[in-house]
């Protein structure tokens, strides 16, 4: 099974794509196309250990991918509210059957 997210990720303005994929429905590769340099990085890390067992990532230990995600973005100066690796757990959650596909919406307003 294949899945994709198309992320607007906001003030940034980086766009991003990420495709999951599973054939046996837990273990999980991913491609990832942005105009940002720390996602691009975040994307070989994630290459790195892939294929990502999407079972284990709800163990009692941290998910890999998100733990991936903070170390780099707090080095790289980046702000540690990214959306982009919540997308990318999001849709491994799809392919790997442990979620159905549906939009996330998230509106921010000043108030």
């Amino acid at each position: 099974m294949k899945a994709k997210a198309e992320i607007d990720p906001g003030i940034c303005g980086f766009k991003t794509v990420v495709t999951a994929e599973s054939e046996d429905g837990r273990n999980v590769t991913f491609n990832f196309t942005s105009g940002c340099e720390t996602i691009k990085k975040y994307g070989d890390q994630i290459n790195a250990i892939s294929p990502v067992d999407a079972i284990m990532t709800l163990g009692p230990n941290e998910n890999p991918m998100l733990l991936e995600a903070r170390k780099l973005l707090q080095t790289a100066g980046c702000c540690d509210a990214c959306v982009v690796p919540a997308a990318a757990v999001k849709i491994m959650h799809i392919v790997s059957g442990m979620a159905i596909p549906r939009d996330v919406t998230l509106t921010i307003t000043k108030e």
